[in-house]
């Protein structure tokens, strides 16, 4: 990413008859996954008197809505809206925020059980996630009770910088897991492949939360399809910008959540995938 738009996003906006160009003009901003800039890119799009703010995330969300209370602002792959203090309620969201809700806690114990599925002796769980990340933090908490509830050890490996992959990597090799977890925001998806590589190489097998990440040689995923997201989004962009208040718009979430299993990764590292899974996959990789 570099601070455009989103081809899918744009697409679904032109499709709503706000054309890039013509009927709206973008004006993005890129932290490149340092949260500590967020912050003065968001006083950047402020002081020019912007009348919306997308935000991709729960940092640029919360940066967002810190920096300003009368600008609208769309927020989506942010997890748990209510949860991270986005908004109040699903219902009405209040304030200045909407956008498309993640329902972390249920997600994260799903994510578990098929993890455990695919690998029924695994016992200690390495998850790895930003920890800068409000809402990524909250979701490894709730792994954490999951995996608790389970009988699971969980391996916190949290990552603040880029340097800190380093330190997961060796801590994964001082002690390696049955299995690992990589939550996704734009920190840890600009570092992916060098999890992918890992995890590979080690023969770790690893549950993810998008499937662009198991097209790019991970294990499995189940999550919401972007392309959805970006549909969503797109209609409260255009709902506000033809005039409503965005707090008064009650969030959405994804109506279905999609399994996807990559089998040549799986047959890399020896990994027999049960039928159970595969007949459930809304995609297979072969």
């Amino acid at each position: 990413m570099d601070g455009s738009l989103p081809a899918a996003l744009r697409r679904d906006l032109e499709n709503l008859g706000y054309a890039e160009g013509k009927a709206v003009v973008y004006d993005g901003r890129w932290s490149g996954g340092q949260n500590e800039r967020l912050p003065g890119l968001v006083a950047e799009l402020v002081s020019r008197n912007v009348d919306l703010i997308i935000a991709f995330g729960s940092p640029a969300g919360e940066a967002a809505k810190r920096t300003t209370s009368s600008i609208p602002i769309v927020v989506f792959n942010a997890g748990d809206l209510v949860e991270t203090g986005l908004i109040q309620s699903l219902g009405r969201p209040g304030g200045n925020v909407t956008g498309v809700n993640d329902p972390a806690a249920a997600l994260s114990v799903k994510r578990l059980e098929i993890l455990k599925e695919l690998v029924p002796l695994a016992n200690r769980i390495a998850v790895l996630w930003n920890a800068e990340n409000n809402a990524m933090t909250l979701r490894y908490h709730e792994i954490g009770r999951a995996a608790q509830a389970k009988g699971m050890t969980i391996d916190p490996l949290g990552v603040r910088k880029a340097s800190d992959f380093d330190a997961a990597i060796a801590a994964m090799t001082r002690t390696p897991p049955d299995a690992m977890m990589m939550l996704t925001d734009a920190f840890t998806n600009l570092n992916r492949q060098r999890i992918i590589d890992y995890v590979g190489a080690q023969r770790i097998p690893a549950m993810y939360e998008f499937a662009d990440v198991v097209r790019a040689g991970g294990l499995i995923s189940y999550g919401s399809d972007q392309n959805e997201i970006f549909r969503l989004a797109a209609e409260y962009v255009a709902k506000v910008l033809r005039g409503a208040r965005a707090g008064d718009l009650p969030v959405e979430q994804p109506n279905r959540y999609f399994l996807v299993i990559n089998l040549a990764a799986a047959k890399k590292m020896s990994l027999n995938v049960p039928q159970s899974l595969l007949v459930r996959a809304d995609e297979v990789i072969q």
